[in-house]
C-alpha cells in the first residue's frame, strides 16, 4: 500500500476521534473513556507533531506529541501518543507513522520520546520496539480502567543518536 503522511488539521477530528474511541474500546490504548472535545485536545498536545496517515484519502491513523514535563531542562522530552484504525491493525501504518514522528521530533529538537503503554497491549510494544524504543519501566496499578481495575503500564523510551549526544 502507499501510503501518505500530512499534518493533522482541525477539519480531521471527527475521523481522529473516531480512531482515538476505537483504542478506548479495546481497553488496551488508554484511560481515558469519556467524551472529549476538539479544544481539549487540542490543549493537551503540543501544536508540533501532529499528523495522520492517508490510504487514499482515508485516515488510517494518527500521531501527536505531548511535552511530557514542565520544567525546562526536560524541553527536549516528549510523550507519544499513536492510534491506528481497526481496519488499518498490522498493514505498517504504525511503524511508517511512527517513524515519520521520530524523524520529525529530532528535527525540531526532541531528544528522547516516551510512551506508556498498557503491559497487556503487546502490539503497541513491539510496534515501539521495532521503532527503537526500549523498556525502562514497569508501572504497577498506575491508574484504573474504564471497569474499575487496576492496570499496569510498561514505560518505553527512544533516545536519540542525533540531538541532545553531547
Amino acid at each position: 500500500m502507499q501510503y501518505k503522511i500530512r499534518e493533522m488539521e482541525k477539519t480531521d477530528w471527527s475521523v481522529v476521534y473516531n480512531i482515538y474511541r476505537q483504542g478506548m474500546e479495546t481497553n488496551l490504548a488508554t484511560f481515558t473513556v469519556e467524551e472529549l472535545s476538539y479544544e481539549e485536545f487540542d490543549q493537551e498536545r503540543l501544536q508540533e507533531g501532529r499528523f495522520v496517515l492517508l490510504d487514499g484519502d482515508q485516515i488510517a491513523g494518527w500521531t501527536t506529541l505531548k511535552q511530557a514535563y514542565t520544567i525546562p531542562e526536560y524541553n527536549g522530552v516528549a510523550e507519544v501518543s499513536i492510534y491506528i484504525d481497526n481496519n488499518y491493525q498490522g498493514k505498517g501504518v504504525g511503524s511508517t507513522l511512527l517513524n515519520h514522528l521520530i524523524d520529525y521530533s529530532e528535527k525540531i529538537g526532541f531528544w528522547t520520546l516516551e510512551s506508556d503503554v498498557f503491559a497487556n497491549n503487546y502490539g503497541s510494544q513491539r510496534l515501539h520496539e521495532k521503532c527503537g524504543f526500549r523498556k525502562v519501566g514497569y508501572r504497577e496499578k498506575l491508574g484504573k480502567d474504564q471497569y474499575g481495575v487496576w492496570r499496569d503500564s510498561v514505560l518505553m523510551e527512544r533516545r536519540s543518536e542525533k540531538v541532545g549526544i553531547d
